[in-house]
């Protein structure tokens, strides 16, 4: 079996590249033996977004599950945290293609145990790399039991359900919703989810397109969100919600088209979370507004913090029992959702939050925002150990400063704090900083900036 080198597509957490020219059928049959042998279960669940390649990967992918003697089971068409939802529903380890919200000529796996359980490199995703690999360079496998059939199953409906059982928005006030699909996988959960509820849903671009032919689905970067921002004004609704082409990541926009942080959403959906489970630990990234930890202790919760990465939360969300974890990049975990994160129920706690009440979702988030904060600032370094340790040569011995390395450099001061970690792919540095107000981040941010680029 023709393949290309694994290890060049094979990321930290998932698998991601170029197809055909770094990622073809060949590889995602041999994945597909590698994967079913590794989990050794029964049966697999995989799902696929939009992308013009996925059909023909995924099912590639099954036929080399099946030749291993796993049935399986062929969602079709799903978002993430629907293929999470089937992995956990069914306990079934789970394979869900997509790119998330890399260009179209990109496409990838993200692989799970049953009960939607994450596999990363440290979890077995370098021994399928390897075993595909091995697959793929001519290794004869030994025989299998027998071969799996592949079933097809819709579990939307199933998806939908679970999700208005977790949060019941049947009772809220009426509420206009401008939904930004980015011709990616919410334009197919959106419909499903929200159906029969008192939410008036204006569509912006739910044709399933994997070209993308609209914006890039990455609500991260703000030029993606500008037209869902001039839609909220134009049609006077109550919200905008911005999903990325697989839907596991929400972006919300509030009445006056003005971005609310995955920080505030963080708080907001914490507080909801802590209202039903007193005392219950959240977990927060280090790059989350210093906000997050204050509002969880004012609520009698208890805040971990955590590096950056969704593998990082889910462990801790393991360790801890936590409830609720939320990250900076608006990927957000459930512990009710087998601690896998989802969007689409993120943005349901934000509905029902804002129609229990008769505030405007500007003045209901402003509760849960304090700080003023940089977003994230990206700097290209030749060393980036060198001028990691220089930030810290100039801020660390500061009087009144705190210095810790949990992920990256974390400098807190009175009233602020910065944290400068290097990116794992690129030759990049990442600045992040908070401050009471925004003038004193951009002294503060443009100090750091100085320092990093000398």
């Amino acid at each position: 079996m023709a393949g290309h080198d694994l290890s060049l597509i094979v990321k930290a957490y998932d698998v991601r590249g170029v197809v055909p020219d770094q990622l073809d059928e060949s590889d995602t049959e041999a994945l597909g033996a590698a994967f079913a042998e590794f989990v050794g279960a029964p049966a697999v669940v995989v799902g696929y977004d939009m992308r013009p390649s996925s059909p023909a990967l995924a099912a590639a992918f099954a036929r080399g599950a099946a030749s291993r003697g796993a049935d399986v089971i062929d969602i079709g068409l799903a978002s993430t945290d629907l293929l999470y939802y089937a992995s956990g529903a069914l306990d079934l380890p789970g394979a869900m293609f997509t790119a998330s919200h890399n260009p179209a000529k990109y496409n990838g796996i993200k692989m799970c145990k049953a009960g939607a359980a994450p596999i990363g490199q440290e979890s077995g995703l370098v021994t399928i790399r390897e075993n595909a690999q091995a697959i793929l360079d001519g290794a004869e496998l030994p025989a299998a039991a027998g071969t799996g059939g592949v079933t097809k199953r819709d579990m939307l409906a199933d998806y939908a359900a679970y999700l208005n059982k977790l949060v019941n928005l049947t009772q809220i006030r009426p509420l206009k919703v401008v939904v930004d699909a980015a011709n990616g996988m919410g334009g197919h959960t959106v419909p499903t989810v929200f159906a029969g509820l008192p939410i008036e849903v204006v569509e912006l671009y739910f044709e399933l397109d994997g070209t993308f032919p609209n914006h890039e689905a990455n609500p991260l970067d703000p030029k993606n969100l500008v037209d869902l921002q001039k839609a909220v004004l134009e049609h006077r609704a109550d919200l905008g919600l911005a999903f990325d082409g697989d839907a596991d990541r929400c972006f919300v926009i509030d009445e006056r088209g003005e971005p609310v942080s995955p920080s505030a959403v963080t708080a907001l959906v914490a507080v909801r979370e802590l209202a039903k489970h007193p005392g219950a630990t959240i977990i927060h990234n280090l790059i989350t507004s210093a906000a997050v930890p204050e509002i969880v202790r004012e609520h009698g919760g208890v805040p971990v913090r955590t590096r950056v990465g969704h593998s990082f939360i889910k462990q801790e969300m393991a360790r801890t029992g936590a409830v609720f974890g939320g990250e900076h990049s608006a990927h957000y975990y459930f512990q009710d959702f087998w601690k896998a994160d989802t969007g689409m129920l993120a943005a349901m706690h934000v509905l029902a939050a804002l129609g229990e009440q008769d505030l405007p979702l500007s003045r209901l988030s402003a509760r849960y925002s304090r700080h003023a904060a940089s977003g994230e600032i990206n700097s290209e370094v030749a060393d980036q150990a060198g001028r990691t340790a220089a930030v810290r040569a100039a801020f660390g011995s500061r009087p009144g400063v705190t210095v810790d390395e949990l992920d990256g450099l974390t400098v807190t001061g009175d009233g602020w704090w910065f944290n400068v970690r290097p990116s794992n792919t690129e030759p990049l540095l990442r600045l992040n900083v908070e401050a009471a107000d925004a003038e004193a981040v951009a002294a503060l941010r443009d100090e750091i900036l100085a320092v990093i680029r000398a």
